[in-house]
């Protein structure tokens, strides 16, 4: 249980990103409010939160770790459940992509923020 921040933080940095560049894209279309309910729920779906992913057929399985929550998923089962140590090469290149993500949202939310007041 002790690794499960290790987990979470790079997850909360992709959110984050991601929030950042849904938020100043919804000041210029409205309609992301009502879309993210639907990719929410889609990611939900498409995500091993109610089975493991080994349960599914290998050219599946592929698939899925195209999910942006495959990989935290996994890893904070492996740590609760199986009690092991997660998979430190996974946490090391999803914390990567989280940083990305977080910087590429933040940089888009600051080239647009000074549009905002025009459009508001």
């Amino acid at each position: 249980m002790l690794y499960l921040p290790i987990i979470i933080a790079p997850l909360a940095l992709f959110a984050l990103g991601c929030a950042w560049f849904l938020a100043s894209l919804g000041v210029f279309l409205r309609d992301v409010g009502q879309t993210t309910g639907i990719i929410t729920s889609v990611l939900l779906f498409l995500s091993p939160i109610f089975y493991p992913a080994s349960a599914l057929p290998p050219p599946y399985r592929q698939l899925l770790a195209l999910s942006p929550l495959t990989v935290p998923i996994e890893l904070a089962r492996d740590v609760m459940v199986g009690g092991r140590s997660p998979d430190w090469a996974a946490v090391a290149a999803y914390s990567a992509v989280a940083i990305a993500v977080a910087v590429l949202g933040l940089a888009w939310f600051r080239k647009t923020r000074s549009a905002f007041a025009d459009v508001l």
